[in-house]
């Protein structure tokens, strides 16, 4: 099983509560349950207990720590950062079911918060780092995509959209790794138009990806093995143009000239225009 992660959430994350934590006061804030008040701490005082557990990496701690400050210090500012903090530790803990449900709850209450653009990041991380292997259902991957495409539109100029357009590439790339997957396997199995349905994918939706001049290359191979001659040396023609030194296009060609049709697909070349489209 392979798993995505990133180094990044941690020093956004560390550079956040480091800052909260210098602002702390011996206030803490009022706290509603007034028999606790004796032998509670201070909210600012729990919080720090919560950053220091993050510090120490004990996020079980930090969790329990940061839950009490929102749970008995509800109206302080000190619960709306503890709120961040719970979802960024049950991150850690890789408990993601939990941190979403924090991070969606954070969202959904502080949506013009400073660093609400965080904890959208940190949702999609959520997601990407369970991006599974190619050959596995995909679910995840597409929650990724979505939650990334959230931190790339919604916050286009913040600390998090460059590492958010970068993992959103290669969350795509695993897309159109699956529908390679599966295009094989039914161009295997004979069942060319099966085939030819994920190759045509993966060519439309994910032709910025590494799998493109695959994905022409084997659709050659379906026109031929159907004998769509016309098809095949105007998708040989495409790979030729869009990326003449690939080893996809040497095979095309090779399988053209198996075929005799090498000379109509360079007249074909030098006459028309040409993309993936």
């Amino acid at each position: 099983m392979t798993k995505f992660s990133s180094g990044f959430a941690r020093s956004s994350m560390l550079a956040l509560f480091i800052g909260l934590a210098g602002c702390a006061s011996s206030g803490g804030g009022h706290n509603p349950h007034a028999g606790a008040a004796a032998v509670l701490p201070p909210a600012d005082v729990l919080y720090q207990q919560g950053v220091e557990h993050i510090q120490k990496e004990e996020y079980s701690q930090a969790v329990t720590a940061f839950d009490q400050v929102e749970e008995n210090y509800p109206y302080s500012s000190w619960a709306t950062h503890a709120q961040l903090l719970a979802g960024y530790a049950q991150y850690k803990q890789q408990d993601y079911d939990d941190a979403l449900s924090s991070l969606n709850r954070y969202i959904a209450l502080h949506p013009e918060n400073q660093d609400v653009a965080y904890a959208y990041y940190l949702k999609s991380l959520c997601y990407y780092e369970q991006i599974d292997d190619v050959q596995r259902d995909q679910t995840t991957t597409y929650e990724a995509i979505q939650a990334l495409t959230d931190v790339t539109t919604r916050f286009p100029n913040s600390a998090y959209a460059r590492d958010a357009l970068i993992k959103l590439r290669l969350a795509q790339n695993r897309l159109a790794g699956h529908d390679m997957v599966i295009g094989r396997y039914y161009e295997k199995q004979h069942l060319y138009a099966a085939a030819i349905g994920r190759y045509q994918d993966v060519i439309t939706s994910f032709q910025t990806t590494t799998y493109t001049p695959e994905a022409l290359e084997r659709l050659v191979e379906c026109y031929l093995d159907l004998g769509l001659t016309d098809s095949a040396q105007r998708t040989a023609s495409v790979l030729g143009y869009n990326y003449p030194g690939s080893s996809w296009y040497q095979t095309a060609y090779a399988k053209l000239r198996a075929h005799g049709l090498v000379q109509k697909t360079a007249a074909t070349t030098s006459h028309q225009s040409h993309g993936l489209f």
